[in-house]
Parts: structure tokens; sequence; C-alpha cells
């Protein structure tokens, strides 16, 4: 799996942590980030409804590698 968060979409809503504090969390400035060695998802199962959290739909899911 792999994520990508659109930085120039985000808005800091923090759905996504909410969703899967185990992969995301919110960086200095309140913009959503992946933990470090998270980048895969770490097989959490709640990335996906992360995702769909987002209120701006700056998260992307996809299958395989980045």
């Amino acid at each position: 799996m792999h994520i990508d968060i659109d930085h120039d979409v985000c808005v800091g809503a923090g759905q996504c942590a909410l969703a899967a504090p185990s992969v995301f969390t919110q960086d200095d400035d309140g913009f959503s980030t992946l933990l470090p060695g998270r980048e895969d998802g770490g097989g959490d199962p709640m990335v996906r409804e992360a995702a769909r959290a987002c209120p701006v739909s700056a998260i992307t899911v996809s299958e395989g590698g980045s």
C-alpha cells in the first residue's frame, strides 16, 4: 500500500489522525503527515477510512509501492 498526502490541498482538519493515529499525525503547522516508518500504512486497516474521512480528499491510498 502507498499513501500520498497532497499538502497543497490539506486544510489540517485532522480527521486522518483521529481515524488512524498509528499512521497519521499533524505537523507543527497542523497539517497532515505520516508518522516515520508508516509510509506503507503499517498494515493499519483504518488507513482507507482515514482517506475517506478527509473533508478535502487530500489523501490517496493505492496498492503497490511508491
